[in-house]
């Protein structure tokens, strides 16, 4: 098999399987066989994406051993395979395989099993193409199948207002950024007569009113989804209701995804590059003191998670905006690494979170949130799950020596590295922000071990062990991460390196 064939199948068997997955379980939640432990759905799920992963390291394997960026043309649509790809669609796997298994147990007493593992398919496959698209229509229509699944995902609980009103505001915000992005590529294209990006790049000679008006959407249209702030209000309600599955892809893939969009279609205008990195960075310093101050006034806890998201989207946008303005390579490397430890950490925050709603709700039909006084003494008869949530808190806090710390570590000494007087005052005030969540993340573990342990701890139930594995997994990742960051330079170096390149550094 080539890497023809291989790259094809990489973005054929999570659509196809998508399909498949659907209908095959709706057959047998409807009656040909009406035990719904037999809804083949989660298996199906498990083995379409096992089986895209075997093509993802046939492909990755290819690419190290030539050395060389993989292209590939379906007719005049162009794909680029580059390190940034192969983080993208290697981190939108390894979740998407942890989920799947998790929700085996999670998701098993919800009607409908067959439309949440489609639409998980379906929304990793989408993250597959966008991360390789190299046209910026191409990347667009990727984003928005990527968008779809993901709505209808968060207002997967149709009997619940709550859940409702969280997929609609979703929705809304989302479609307003998707037209704000399609007229954002129009006046681009009006500029430059292409959407190819690379072709883009080299037909621009200066920068223009369009170019610029046209940048400017693009930072809006996909900011809603990176939950940039003030276009970040969707994010806490879409996080909190969503099943504890989906929440972890939202926040430890989908934002990432979509602030990679935004790169990839900023590097087809990289002649005006400057600009749009100090934007980045303004952003991103917004985006750490609003999260912050909103993650402390929360009492529930998935909130409180989603809100702290938007600080470390701020982390990202920071080492970003520095490998645009500055050609900070180093500290766009460290925002990679940054990117694929949250993705770990948040994963593991939220999968540890949802195991506590199951024990203490959803195991015995409800619905209700889960918060901060729910986890008072948790630790005592659940001591693996407040281990795992504690190594996550701890971890997304920056503490040594887990893997934010490393990343955070990275990141900021990469942007140091610049020798610029104001982005050593931003890593100052980036080091601050850290210690400064540690007031939100640090209290949620003394519950769990300090405190005399709450009546719906010690009423709730037990769980089984596919919603263990993830937790033990993902654990093990940020602890070992912490001790041997080297361990992703492999990946973390192509991906930054990509960007580097991409932007005509």
């Amino acid at each position: 098999m080539d890497v023809n064939t291989a790259f094809t199948w990489l973005l054929m068997v999570p659509m196809i399987s998508s399909a498949v997955i659907y209908l095959i379980g709706r057959i047998f939640s409807r009656g040909l066989k009406n035990d719904k432990k037999t809804n083949p759905a989660k298996w199906l799920a498990l083995i379409a994406l096992l089986v895209t992963g075997i093509f993802l390291y046939f492909i990755i394997t290819n690419v190290f051993s030539t050395g060389q960026t993989h292209y590939q043309n379906f007719g005049d649509v162009w794909f680029r395979f580059d390190g940034i790809s192969m983080m993208l669609s290697l981190l939108v796997l390894v979740l998407g395989i942890l989920v799947t298994i998790y929700s085996f147990t999670y998701m098993g007493k919800e009607s409908g099993e067959e439309k949440f593992y489609a639409l998980l398919v379906m929304m990793i496959g989408a993250i597959n193409g966008l991360g390789c698209a190299l046209d910026l229509f191409n990347l667009w229509v990727w984003f928005e199948v990527m968008t779809i699944s993901s709505i209808v995902l968060v207002a997967f609980y149709k009997d619940q207002a709550a859940s409702l009103e969280a997929g609609v505001k979703y929705l809304i915000q989302s479609a307003t950024g998707s037209v704000m992005v399609v007229i954002g590529i129009a006046l681009i294209f009006l500029e430059t007569g292409t959407l190819n990006i690379e072709m883009m790049r080299m037909s621009i000679n200066s920068p223009s009113p369009f170019l610029i008006i046209g940048g400017a959407l693009l930072v809006i249209g996909f900011g809603v989804k990176i939950a940039m702030v003030p276009l970040h209000t969707w994010l806490p309600d879409a996080h909190s209701q969503a099943p504890s599955g989906i929440s972890a892809m939202l926040s430890g893939v989908v934002i990432e995804v979509g602030l990679i969009a935004l790169l990839r279609a900023l590097g087809g205008i990289a002649l005006s590059g400057g600009r749009w990195g100090y934007l980045l960075i303004g952003f991103g310093v917004l985006n750490m003191i609003v999260g912050n101050l909103l993650a402390l006034r929360q009492n529930e806890v998935k909130r409180l998670l989603a809100y702290s998201s938007l600080s470390h989207v701020g982390y990202m946008l920071l080492g970003f905006g520095v490998l645009i303005s500055l050609n900070g390579l180093l500290a766009g490397v460290g925002a990679v690494f940054h990117l694929i430890t949250h993705g770990l950490m948040k994963s593991l925050a939220f999968l540890a979170a949802g195991v506590f709603l199951y024990n203490f709700h959803i195991s015995k039909g409800s619905h209700k949130v889960l918060v901060l006084d729910d986890l008072n003494g948790a630790s005592k008869k659940y001591p693996f799950t407040a281990f795992a949530f504690s190594v996550a808190l701890l971890s997304l806090g920056g503490l040594p020596p887990l893997a934010g710390f490393m990343s955070k570590w990275q990141l900021l000494a990469g942007i140091a590295q610049t020798q610029n007087t104001i982005m050593i005052i931003l890593v100052i005030f980036a080091g601050l922000m850290s210690v400064l969540s540690l007031g939100y993340y640090a209290p949620l573990v003394n519950r769990m071990y300090r405190k005399e342990p709450a009546d719906i701890v010690m009423e709730g139930e037990s769980v089984s062990i596919w919603m263990y594995i993830p937790l033990a997994l993902l654990t093990l990742a940020v602890v070992v991460l912490g001790f041997v960051p080297s361990l992703l330079y492999w990946l973390t170096g192509p991906a930054g390196y990509s960007l580097f390149i991409f932007f005509g550094q």
